[in-house]
Parts: C-alpha cells; structure tokens; sequence
C-alpha cells in the first residue's frame, strides 16, 4: 500500500506535498468552478491506489458511494431505534375513541408516582373527581400542536388540559366548579395560571436541571440501552427546560432567585388553602386537580431537594392536602408508610419504600378491571385493603391532635 501526504484546506481541497515540488491541487469540486484561495489546513495522509495520481483514491465514485452507504445506514439506523425507543415507550391495545375518553400521557414512572408531568397528573386526577371513566394510552405520542396530554373521544382530538376540561363539561355536562359563585371562580382561575404559569418553571428546575440525576431513576425506558436511552432523554429534557424557561424569562434569573419565586408561589397557596380541606373550600373543584399535579412533584419526586424540605416541614398543610387527595382518587397509589401522618425530615431513606402503582389500562373509580379484565368491586372512599379514605383520615385536626401527643 502507497501513501501520500498533503494539506487539507478547509474547503475541498487536498495539496499533494509527497511528489511534486510545486503544490498540486485536487479539488473535489465541479470542473466549472474555479479554484478558491487557499489559505491553509492540515496535514493529512492518504492511500494511493497503485500509485496512481494523487486524487484517484479519493476521486473513486465506488469509494465514495460504499462509505456514504455505510455510514448513512448507520446512522438511520441508529436514529430509528433511538426515535422507536423514545416515543413508542410502550404500546397499550388501541380502543376505538367512540363514547370513550382516552388519555394519551408519559408512562408510568418508577417509584410509583403516577406521572412525573403535573400536567398528565393533574387532567388524570380530574377525570377521576369528575368520575368520567377513561383509558390510558401510554404510547408517548404527542398532540398535532406537540402537547401532553391529550384525549381522543369519538374521534375528536383535543389537547391542553384547559381545553380538555371546558371540551368535557361542554359534551358530558360534567362541572367541578358550578358550586363556586363568580368571585371564587375568579380566584380559582387566578391561582391555577400562578401555578401552571410560574411555580410550574421552579419545578420543573428543581426537577430536570438540579435533581437530574434523581429523576432519572425514576424514567421507565425499557430495552437493551434503556440506560442510555434513559440520558440520553434526560439530557435532552434538561436542555429543552433551560431553554423555555430563558424564553419564558424566569430562567434569567440565579437558582437562588428562582428558588425565592418557588418559595413565595407555595406560600400563597399554603396561606390560601389554611384549615380547609381543600383549596376552594370543603369541596373539591377543578383547581384542586391543577395544584395537587404540581404540589404530588414536589411531595414525592424530588427527594432531598427544596421544595421537599418546604412542603413536609413549614407548609405541612400542603403535605396533608395531597395526602387526602391522593387517598381519596388514587386508591391503588399505595405507600409503605401510609399509616404515618407525613414523612419528617429525619426519616430514613430506608424507609422510604413504594409500591409499584397498579396500571389499569381502563379507570373507573366505581368499577375497575385488571390486567385480565376481571372486574374488581371497588368504592371510591376504600382501597385494596379495606382502611377507609374519607377526607377526615388525613385533616388538619388529626394532626393537631399529633402535634399535642408529642
């Protein structure tokens, strides 16, 4: 095998320094154009083909066309497995969309916390208040507008939860909030744009750029580079957050400032919710579903972090607000330590176990099926076990009442 030496110039050139005194050049260009100045490049080797002219080995079209070949199928292949990977998580059977809800979201994370989306936690918290059954369709499809989530109902697609609930009242006559008087719908609109808005962005800091490694942990990909697939997806996310929130404007300011912002937001609905049982008073409306999706972040996926240490230490009213929620509508979402009141700052992190949550692929809150499609006889005020949810297991005066025992 011959080889030559020449310089590589950064356009597409290489000036043969082996055999000639004079530079020869090689241009891969078309013979219309004229040669550019050549201002420089690197030294490079190359094979030459029986020892022939300094270009034949490159200016082989079948040298040329098998390593393009090669390298784009690599490539093509690599990026379908990736986008097959990423997007077709898991596929769930399809059911026709007529006079059924189904919810497209993210798959179901590890640690047993329904979604690491509030937006997916809050559209499937409410459609279990509304007690509308519904499907879920974890297929990590995005909506025609690249929204999650979103549902199909006899054909139609609509996406943005906002959307989706005013599309739900309008053809099921279901409603939430028709025992709230103008005012309280008022401040019920009011406080779901500040959570979805602005404490959503703090979160969402907290959880794909801070506690990065924690979340994670808890993304479910499967396949033999799932844990590639998984940081690779991470990293992705973590870039996608910084971004949109530098657009949005409040990622321009330090951490420091941002977690000031958080602070604030959960203060205002700590100082909000007070004594009551739920948000807007002893009943619960659609807002409840918009912050106990955000609130359920910070209570159960960010171990460690700020918002954890908030929300089960100072504002402990917040901690049992999501605790009534969770128990009343996510019966299945079972915890070890679901006798305890809250989880202090000194419990260990042995003890912090969980259980898988069960997935249906369909939901009732009256009536729900397996795997198997068994029908399981289940109320809303009881779960699996048979210890009662009713509001008053998790209240404020219970924990009063703890407090004073001490």
């Amino acid at each position: 095998m011959l080889w030559g030496v020449g310089l590589a110039a950064p356009r597409s050139c290489v000036a043969d320094l082996s055999r000639n005194r004079s530079l020869s050049l090689g241009w891969c260009a078309g013979p219309e154009e004229p040669p550019p100045a050549f201002y420089g490049g690197e030294i490079v080797a190359f094979p030459l083909s029986g020892g022939g002219g300094t270009m034949a080995a490159l200016g082989s079209d079948s040298w040329w066309k098998k390593t393009l070949y090669l390298t784009g199928g690599a490539l093509l292949a690599a990026a379908a497995y990736l986008l097959h990977e990423l997007l077709a998580i898991r596929k769930e059977e399809e059911l026709d969309s007529k006079d059924a809800i189904i919810l497209h979201q993210f798959s179901r994370p590890k640690n047993g916390v329904p979604s690491l989306s509030p937006f997916c936690l809050k559209m499937e918290t409410y459609l279990r208040m509304a007690d509308l059954p519904y499907q879920n369709y974890f297929d990590g499809k995005l909506s025609p507008q690249g929204k999650m989530p979103w549902i199909e109902y006899n054909h139609k697609k609509v996406s943005g939860t906002e959307f989706i609930i005013d599309f739900l009242e309008e053809k099921l006559g279901v409603n939430l909030n028709k025992h709230l008087g103008p005012h309280e719908r008022a401040v019920s609109r009011a406080v779901t744009k500040m959570v979805e808005e602005h404490l959503y962005w703090t979160l969402a800091y907290c959880q794909w750029v801070e506690n990065l490694h924690e979340t994670q942990k808890m993304v479910s990909l499967f396949g033999p580079f799932s844990d590639l697939l998984k940081w690779i997806f991470c990293h992705l996310t973590k870039g996608i957050v910084k971004r949109e929130m530098y657009g949005h404007g409040i990622g321009r300011f330090s951490e420091e400032e941002m977690y000031t912002l958080m602070e604030k937001d959960m203060r205002t609905l700590a100082g909000l919710l007070g004594d009551k049982k739920y948000i807007m008073g002893s009943t619960v409306s659609t807002v409840d579903a918009t912050v106990f999706g955000h609130l359920a972040q910070a209570m159960w996926t960010l171990p460690g972090t700020r918002p954890e240490r908030l929300i089960k230490g100072e504002l402990i009213n917040l901690a049992m607000y999501c605790e009534r929620i969770r128990r009343k509508f996510w019966p299945e979402w079972h915890h070890d330590d679901d006798n305890t009141l809250y989880e202090s700052e000194e419990s260990s992190e042995a003890s912090k176990t969980y259980s898988p949550l069960q997935d249906f692929s369909f939901y009732s809150r009256t009536e729900t099926f397996d795997e198997e499609g068994n029908s399981i006889s289940q109320t809303p005020d009881t779960d699996y076990t048979g210890h009662s949810l009713f509001d008053s297991d998790v209240d404020m005066d219970e924990y009063r009442d703890h407090e004073q025992c001490k």
